[in-house]
């Protein structure tokens, strides 16, 4: 009777032993994203199909939405630094923004951020951000004016933008910027959240030839509201943000394949799980131009008459036609 006390006793041991180290060996990821939208989703299918492929079995993901509210994003913030995850990702500025006040000593990667230095996510561009590092998605805003002026005469154009995001507002300025400078009149909206987007864009649509939308997440969310009113009113739109013109009214959408951000954000990821300071890695970004998609509505442009230069197809990665979305 004592030996099979002994044995069974061995025996729990060794399965708390065995349990305690699957445990430890199980990495907890934690991902926090302002709202869910095609962009901010391919960014997190990403992370997570590239850590995949690099082996990573197993990991354990938290993945949260703030659907935009700020305050949400600060209490998964908090959520995060009590659960003691091994990585906490903000996927775009405001849930970023909220990990980097919440958490000191845990590793903390922003993707699809537009400037972490203006936002204060870090100190500078070069690195030196303590348990802070990421990705920007800083958008090529000038070569996107540039497409919209190939629709036509252009003599102003409108943007709805976000006052609380700190990258919609940096946009916003760097686009007014831009057109000031091609001597196109910018007229501008403003919105605080996804409800009063349909409005701002009644606002200024009688005043616009094309609408400009950056990467905007409130305002991207709400793209078919600001859709509506345009092809209402036969205003073209282009957006910044390609993962939303096959399900948009959007004559063409110009910028970063966000799924690439994604893998791009996951490598980055495994660098830290296998050791690597953050304090140490600098501001990423995507660098090849093979990164950029432009999509190309032709059934949009024919709606509102628009006779698309052949150049400007022929340079499409992506075009819609007949209903069919085919790669050029």
């Amino acid at each position: 009777m004592k030996r099979l006390s002994i044995v069974l006793v061995l025996v729990a041991c060794a399965a708390m032993a065995f349990a305690t180290s699957t445990t430890e060996m199980t990495t907890r990821i934690g991902i926090s994203k302002i709202v869910s939208h095609p962009a901010l989703d391919a960014v997190q299918q990403g992370i997570i199909d590239e850590l995949a492929e690099l082996g990573y079995e197993g990991i354990d993901y938290d993945i949260q939405s703030a659907q935009g509210d700020v305050n949400a994003a600060a209490s998964i913030a908090a959520k995060f630094r009590a659960d003691r995850v091994d990585v906490a990702i903000g996927i775009a500025t405001p849930t970023a923004q909220a990990l980097v006040n919440a958490i000191t000593d845990i590793p903390v990667v922003y993707t699809a951020v537009t400037d972490p230095v203006g936002a204060g996510i870090v100190p500078s561009l070069s690195g030196g951000g303590g348990n802070v590092t990421g990705y920007s998605d800083l958008t090529p805003v000038r070569e996107q004016i540039e497409l919209l002026a190939q629709f036509g005469a252009i003599r102003a154009v409108g943007h709805v933008y976000s006052s609380g995001e700190a990258n919609a507002v940096v946009l916003a300025e760097t686009a007014e910027q831009v057109c000031n400078e091609l001597g196109i009149e910018f007229v501008a909206a403003t919105v605080t959240n996804t409800s009063e987007v349909r409005a701002a864009t009644q606002s200024i649509i009688d005043r616009v030839d094309v609408i400009y939308v950056s990467t905007d997440n409130t305002v991207v969310s709400a793209l078919s509201s600001l859709t509506d009113v345009a092809m209402a009113a036969g205003v073209p739109v282009m957006s910044a943000d390609p993962s939303s013109a096959e399900t948009q009214d959007v004559i063409a959408a110009y910028g970063f394949d966000y799924y690439t951000m994604g893998l791009a954000t996951g490598r980055l990821v495994a660098q830290i799980l296998e050791g690597a300071d953050p304090n140490t890695i600098g501001v990423q970004y995507l660098t090849d131009p093979n990164d950029l998609l432009l999509h190309i509505n032709l059934d949009i442009a024919d709606e509102l008459g628009i006779d698309l230069p052949q150049s400007l197809i022929d340079e499409a990665d992506v075009i819609i036609e007949n209903g069919v979305i085919r790669q050029n």
